[in-house]
């Protein structure tokens, strides 16, 4: 039995980045030894075991066969006569296909390091192209290497995947897992431009593939293509270390822009419940967490009227806060806040302009919430009022101590 390290934590160490996860792969020994040896099962389509010390996962070798369609049409074979260039084949980039071995060693049948000295994206084997996962990971991948090149080979296979339509046998959650590890690499933009350069983001996410060529006015928009800009916001959310739900909702903050008329272009009025709605169906077909889902509708809806803010009075920025639900949910509006920071600087020359709504209305969050309301309300029970009565109170107090604070820009 002989183990060697495998994949992301190879790979890793030789661009000299950290790493986090190790994982191991052993060759020429059965389920048994390995509980015998006092690993723990838990794998569910292939042995997977993991270490009694370090809980680290340790995978037999094992070969693979194409029995359906997507990314689970697949049969596994593991026995003690798999070798390690058998398992490393069915892997799917080569900078993922390389081992070391416990001496240092490296096994690199295919050209890995090559390709990490070249930052290439190159896959293995043609067999690649039996699981739709891969295209996500590839573009992933190029989110977060993103100097590396995808190999014209290797967009063609994809390519070729599409119009085949693997991509169409995406499970939902897959999709979601890879899309929102994507997100959260270092330039995501180049996620979506892989995606879309294969022609997989037209089958996965129609809704921001359709963004492209769409124009905006140009005194706003000095990029003037909507999808240009969608990925300016997301690559700001990046810039600005935004946590996952902020930068799904820069991805979809635009969506109804898609579907503007042609003759009320490049004008996008009413794209805001728009975009709410394309929004839900995507979030429904891919299953998105309700954290992402609920702060990207705000988002969605309320942007403009977040843009526009320094021109509002009291009332205006109370009602704005309340659709918000930002009274009741305060370090979410500080989120939405951001998303809209980096809708507003995602844009042709205007990455390094101020955006002074967020501090003026956190300032006014923070006098609304300042107004005691059990006071107000036991004043207002006094005079034989209740129910809505004492809400509109409550809201003119809010309003009030708004007002005090003199926001306009």
């Amino acid at each position: 039995m002989r183990t060697f390290r495998v994949g992301g934590a190879v790979r890793d160490a030789l661009l000299g980045q950290p790493v986090n996860d190790t994982d191991w792969v052993v060759v020429g020994a059965t389920p048994d030894a390995m509980i015998e040896a006092g690993y723990l099962p838990v794998g569910k389509d292939f042995p997977v075991f993991l270490h009694p010390q370090t809980r680290e996962e340790y995978a037999l070798a094992r070969t693979e066969r194409k029995s359906g369609r997507g990314y689970q049409g697949f049969t596994f074979h593991t026995s003690p006569d798999v070798t390690l260039e058998q398992d490393l084949a069915r892997r799917d980039l080569t900078i993922n296909a390389i081992a070391q071995a416990g001496d240092g060693a490296l096994i690199d049948p295919y050209g890995g390091q090559q390709d990490l000295r070249a930052k290439v994206l190159r896959h293995v084997t043609d067999a690649f192209g039996e699981d739709p996962v891969r295209i996500l990971r590839v573009a992933r991948f190029a989110a977060r290497f993103a100097d590396f090149s995808v190999a014209p080979e290797t967009l063609q296979l994809m390519r070729d995947m599409v119009h085949e339509g693997e991509a169409d046998h995406l499970v939902p959650e897959r999709v979601w897992q890879e899309l929102a590890r994507g997100l959260m690499e270092q330039r995501p933009s180049r996620m979506f431009e892989v995606l879309r350069a294969c022609d997989a983001l037209a089958r996965i996410l129609p809704e921001v593939d359709r963004l492209w060529g769409v124009p905006q006015r140009a005194e706003y928009h000095p990029e003037v293509d909507t999808g240009v800009h969608n990925m300016m916001v997301l690559d700001m959310a990046a810039r600005l270390q935004a946590p996952l739900a902020v930068r799904f909702a820069c991805l979809t903050h635009d969506l109804g822009k898609g579907t503007t008329p042609q003759q009320m272009l490049p004008k996008h009025i009413g794209h805001e419940q728009r975009s709410a709605d394309l929004l839900k169906k995507l979030c429904n077909r891919l299953r998105v967490p309700n954290e992402c889902r609920e702060l990207a509708d705000v988002v969605a809806r309320e942007h403009g009227n977040i843009h526009r803010s320094g021109e509002f009075g009291g009332a205006a920025i109370v009602r704005l806060l309340e659709r918000c639900d930002a009274l009741r949910k305060p370090q979410r509006f500080e989120q939405i806040l951001l998303a809209c920071e980096c809708d507003a600087r995602g844009r042709l020359g205007m990455e390094e302009r101020p955006y002074p709504q967020r501090e003026r209305l956190l300032q006014a969050l923070a006098a609304a919430r300042s107004v005691d309301t059990a006071v107000i309300a036991e004043q207002a029970r006094e005079h034989g009022l209740q129910g809505d009565q004492i809400g509109a109170r409550i809201h003119q107090a809010r309003v009030h101590a708004v007002d005090g604070l003199s926001l306009r820009a």
